[in-house]
C-alpha cells in the first residue's frame, strides 16, 4: 500500500493534491501527516522522510517518489483512472495540469491556501486578474471541450485534483472567478469535505503560512478550531 506524507491540511496546498486524488478515487493508501513546526524550519524534521525537505512524499515499497507531479505521474501507472481514457483529453489534462504545477504564481503568493480563514477579497492588480482570466479560460475549455461536469469529462481526474487548492483559495478570499459552478462541485466532493474538517479541526499555527494570510488581507472570519 502507498504512504502518501504530508503536512498541514489548513495550509499545505501541494499536499492536498495527491491526497484528493487518492481519496476520491478509492485507492488506497495510508496517510502519514507531519505538521510544520511553530518555531523553527521544517526542513530538518522533513528531511528524515523528504530528499527536499518538503511535502508531499510517495513511499511505494522500495520507491520514493517526491514532488506532486511526479507522484501522480507514478500512480497512474498502476491506475490508469488517474487520468482520462480518452486520449485527446487525457493530452489535454496533462498539459492542463502542467500549467497548474508550474504557473499561476501571483495567485499563489498573494492568496496562500488557508481553508478554515475568509479574508475580504484581494485588490485586483494587474498580475493577479490575469491568473484569475487565464483559469475561467482554462477551466471554460475543459468544460466545454468534454461536457463536463469534470474538466476532461464526466469523472474526476488528476487535472481536477491539481485545481482543488484553488478552490479553497476561491472559497477564502472570495475571488471573482467565473465558473463559481465548476469551484461549488470541487469544495463539494467527499475527498474535499473531508480534508476541509480536518483543517479547520487543526490547533497548530505556522508563523509563516499564518502571516500570508492575516498580515496581508483583512480576515474576516475564522472557522478553525480554537487553540486549549
Amino acid at each position: 500500500m502507498y504512504k502518501l506524507h504530508i503536512a498541514n491540511k489548513n495550509y499545505s496546498s501541494w499536499s492536498l493534491r495527491p491526497w484528493v486524488l487518492l481519496t476520491e478515487l478509492g485507492i488506497p493508501f495510508e496517510e502519514a501527516q507531519h505538521y510544520f513546526p511553530e518555531d523553527g524550519p521544517s526542513y530538518p524534521e522533513f528531511h528524515k522522510f523528504s530528499p527536499t525537505g518538503f511535502v508531499p512524499v510517495l513511499d511505494d515499497g522500495d520507491i520514493k517518489v517526491w514532488d506532486t507531479l511526479a507522484i501522480v505521474l507514478h500512480v497512474a501507472e498502476a491506475h490508469p483512472e488517474v487520468w482520462p481514457a480518452s486520449p485527446v483529453a487525457r493530452s489535454w489534462a496533462r498539459s492542463a495540469t502542467a500549467e497548474m504545477h508550474s504557473g499561476f504564481g501571483t495567485l499563489r503568493n498573494i492568496c496562500g491556501m488557508n481553508v478554515g480563514l475568509r479574508a475580504r477579497p484581494p485588490v485586483m492588480d494587474t498580475a493577479l486578474s490575469r491568473d484569475i482570466v487565464r483559469l475561467d479560460e482554462l477551466w471554460t475549455e475543459g468544460l466545454t471541450r468534454f461536457g463536463g461536469p469534470f474538466l476532461a469529462g464526466d469523472k474526476f481526474t488528476a487535472v481536477d485534483a491539481f485545481f482543488c487548492p484553488v478552490a479553497f483559495r476561491a472559497q477564502t478570499y472570495s475571488l471573482p472567478f467565473r465558473n463559481k459552478a465548476y469551484i461549488t462541485r470541487l469544495l463539494t466532493l467527499p475527498a474535499m469535505k473531508r480534508w476541509y474538517e480536518a483543517g479547520i479541526a487543526e490547533t497548530q499555527r505556522e508563523p509563516n503560512h499564518e502571516a500570508e494570510t492575516t498580515l496581508a488581507h483583512e480576515v474576516i472570519a475564522d472557522h478553525r478550531a480554537t487553540r486549549t
